[in-house]
C-alpha cells in the first residue's frame, strides 16, 4: 500500500502554478512549422495536447495522466465554459471560454482520484465486480456472446473478464490499438511532412505528399493543422528568388502503395487513402464525421495549391501526377502537429481518415510496405514488441470499418494499461484523447447522467457491432481500464445504452 504525505495536495498546487508558463509554451510549440523551423523535444508531448499530467508525480492511481495541471480534465471546463457549445472537440483552436470557469458537477469524482484521498487503494474485490456486472453484460441487447474485461491500472492485474480472450469485431476500439502502435513507432513528437520540389531542368513544380491528413487549404490553420496556403507562399517566395514566374504543376502520391480505396469502398466516413489530401478531401467546410469526399483527393489538393500559388503571382498549368526526382530541389516545406495532437483529435472524433493515414505511417517508419497488409503487419510487430496479448488480435484496417478486424477485451485493456505505463510516456496520448463521457467528442451527448466526466472511451459502432473501452475512476478513487465488446447485436440503440450502464454501474460500484 502507497502512502501520500499529507502535503501532497499543496505540493501539486505549487507545481502546478509553476507549471504554467511550461505549459503555455507547450500549446504554442503545438503550432504546425513551416519550413525549416526545428521540432520539439519528445518530453514537450508525453502528455498530450494542453495536458501537462502533473499528477504522474504524486505516484499515484493517477498515472495514467487523463488530467490536467489542476487535476480537473480540460473537457469538464469546457462544458462549464460553454454547456450549449455544439459537441465534438477540434483540438485546433482555443479551448473553452476565456478565463477559469467553476468545475463541472462532475469533477468530484474525477479529482478523488488526484489525492481526495489520503492513500492509494486496493483494488477492487473480482467476486464483488462479477456481481454488479455479469447481470448486465447478460442483458439481450448485447447480444448472445458479449466480451468484457476490467483491469487495475497501478497494477495491470485483471479484476474481472468474461470472454475476454475471444477476438471479435471492435469497429472503432481498433483506433486504440492504432495510437500505441503509431506512438511507439515515431514517438510523440513526430510530424508528418508535406513539400514542394523543383525539378532544376524543368520548371516542374511537384508537391510531394508525406501522408498528413491534416493539411489544410482554410484561410486560418489556427494551429492544430499544416497550412496547403502557407506551404504555397513559401513555395512561391522560393521561385521568386529564383525568377520564376511560370511553372508546370505536378504532384507526387507515390508515399504510399496499394490500392487507395478501403474495402468498404466509397464511404462518407473517410476519404481514399492517399499520401496527399487537403481537409480529408471533404466538399464542405465540416471538420469531422461523415459527408460525401471528392473522387480524388490528390488531385483536389493539387488543384487548390496551384489556385493558391496563382494568387501569390506564379502561373501554373492544370496539375497531373509524377514522382520527384532525387535531383529535385525542395522549394518549402509545412509540418503537422505533434502525433501526440494528431492522436487525440484521431480518438475524440473516432476520424478514420487519420486512423489509416497513422496505420501507413507505422509502416513506414518500421520499414514495411505502406499499404493496408504492410499497415497490418507494421501494427502488430508494435504491439508484440510491447508484450500485449496478440492471440486472434487482425488490423485488417487502422480505423475499424474493416469487418475484418479482430481484438478481444484483454488486448484493450492491456494497450489502455501499457498506455498508463509511467515508463512509457509517449504512450500516454492514447488515453489523454478519449473522449469524455458526457462532454468530447463521440460521448459528447452520452452519460447525461451517471458517470459523466467520469468515464473516458472509445466507442465502436458498426452494424451489428457495439464496443465501448476506455478508464474511469471509481467511487473509491481507483483508476481501472475496461474494456466491454457485443458481436451479433441487433439494435443499436439498446445495446449503446446497455455499454453505458456497465461503464456507469463500474464507475459508481464500491466494490472494495
Amino acid at each position: 500500500m502507497v502512502r501520500i504525505a499529507g502535503a501532497v495536495r499543496p505540493h501539486l498546487a505549487r507545481a502546478a502554478a509553476a507549471a504554467k508558463p511550461r505549459v503555455a509554451r507547450l500549446a504554442r510549440a503545438g503550432k504546425p512549422q513551416v519550413a525549416r523551423l526545428a521540432r520539439p523535444k519528445t518530453w514537450q508531448y508525453t502528455a498530450g495536447a494542453a495536458t501537462a499530467g502533473l499528477a504522474l508525480a504524486a505516484g499515484v492511481v493517477t498515472a495514467a495522466g487523463p488530467w490536467d495541471s489542476s487535476g480537473q480534465r480540460t473537457a469538464e471546463r469546457d462544458r462549464a465554459a460553454a454547456l450549449n457549445r455544439p459537441g465534438g472537440t477540434d483540438h485546433g483552436g482555443t479551448s473553452g471560454a476565456p478565463g477559469r470557469p467553476r468545475p463541472a458537477p462532475s469533477a468530484a469524482p474525477v479529482l478523488t482520484g488526484l489525492g481526495g484521498v489520503s492513500k492509494v487503494r486496493s483494488a477492487p474485490d473480482g467476486k464483488a465486480l462479477a456481481h454488479v456486472l455479469t447481470p448486465l453484460l447478460e442483458d439481450p441487447a448485447l447480444g448472445p456472446r458479449p466480451a468484457a474485461a476490467v483491469v487495475d491500472v497501478t497494477s495491470g492485474r485483471r479484476l474481472y473478464g468474461t470472454g475476454s480472450d475471444a477476438a471479435l469485431t471492435p469497429a472503432s476500439t481498433t483506433k486504440i490499438a492504432t495510437a500505441v502502435a503509431a506512438l511507439s513507432a515515431m514517438g510523440a513528437d513526430h510530424r508528418i511532412t508535406t513539400r514542394a520540389a523543383l525539378e532544376p531542368d524543368t520548371r516542374e513544380v511537384v508537391l510531394v505528399g508525406g501522408g498528413d491528413p491534416t493539411l489544410t487549404a482554410h484561410e486560418d490553420a489556427g494551429g492544430s493543422s499544416a497550412s496547403l496556403r502557407e506551404l504555397a507562399a513559401e513555395t512561391a517566395g522560393s521561385l521568386a528568388d529564383r525568377g520564376v514566374r511560370e511553372v508546370t504543376l505536378s504532384y507526387d502520391t507515390t508515399l504510399y502503395a496499394g490500392d487507395e480505396k478501403h474495402p468498404i469502398g466509397v464511404n462518407p466516413n473517410l476519404a481514399l487513402v492517399s499520401p496527399l489530401m487537403a481537409d480529408e478531401g471533404r466538399t464542405d467546410d465540416s471538420t469531422s464525421g461523415p459527408v460525401a469526399r471528392v473522387p480524388d483527393p490528390a488531385a483536389d489538393a493539387a488543384r487548390r495549391f496551384g489556385d493558391l500559388l496563382k494568387s501569390y503571382g506564379i502561373e501554373t498549368t492544370a496539375p497531373g501526377p509524377s514522382k520527384a526526382t532525387t535531383r529535385a530541389k525542395t522549394l518549402a516545406t509545412v509540418s503537422s502537429p505533434p502525433l501526440s495532437a494528431l492522436v487525440e483529435r484521431m480518438l475524440t472524433n473516432s476520424d478514420n481518415d487519420i486512423a489509416e493515414a497513422l496505420a501507413r505511417q507505422t509502416a513506414l517508419a518500421t520499414g514495411d510496405r505502406a499499404d493496408f497488409d504492410g499497415a497490418d503487419r507494421a501494427v502488430s510487430a508494435q504491439l508484440r514488441k510491447l508484450g500485449l496479448p496478440l492471440k486472434g488480435a487482425s488490423f485488417r484496417d487502422g480505423s475499424g470499418l474493416n469487418r475484418a478486424d479482430r481484438l478481444t477485451a484483454d488486448l484493450l485493456t492491456a494497450l489502455l494499461a501499457k498506455a498508463a505505463d509511467p515508463d512509457r510516456p509517449e504512450l500516454r496520448p492514447a488515453l489523454t484523447g478519449l473522449p469524455v463521457a458526457g462532454f468530447t467528442g463521440t460521448l459528447t451527448s452520452r452519460y447525461t447522467d451517471g458517470a459523466a466526466g467520469v468515464v473516458r472511451a472509445k466507442t465502436g459502432t458498426l452494424t451489428g457491432v457495439n464496443t465501448l473501452a476506455g478508464t474511469l475512476v471509481d467511487q473509491e478513487g481507483r483508476l481501472l481500464a475496461f474494456a466491454f465488446m457485443a458481436n451479433d447485436t441487433t439494435n443499436p440503440g439498446e445495446a449503446q445504452k446497455a455499454l453505458d450502464r456497465a461503464a456507469t454501474t463500474l464507475a459508481k460500484c464500491g466494490c472494495g
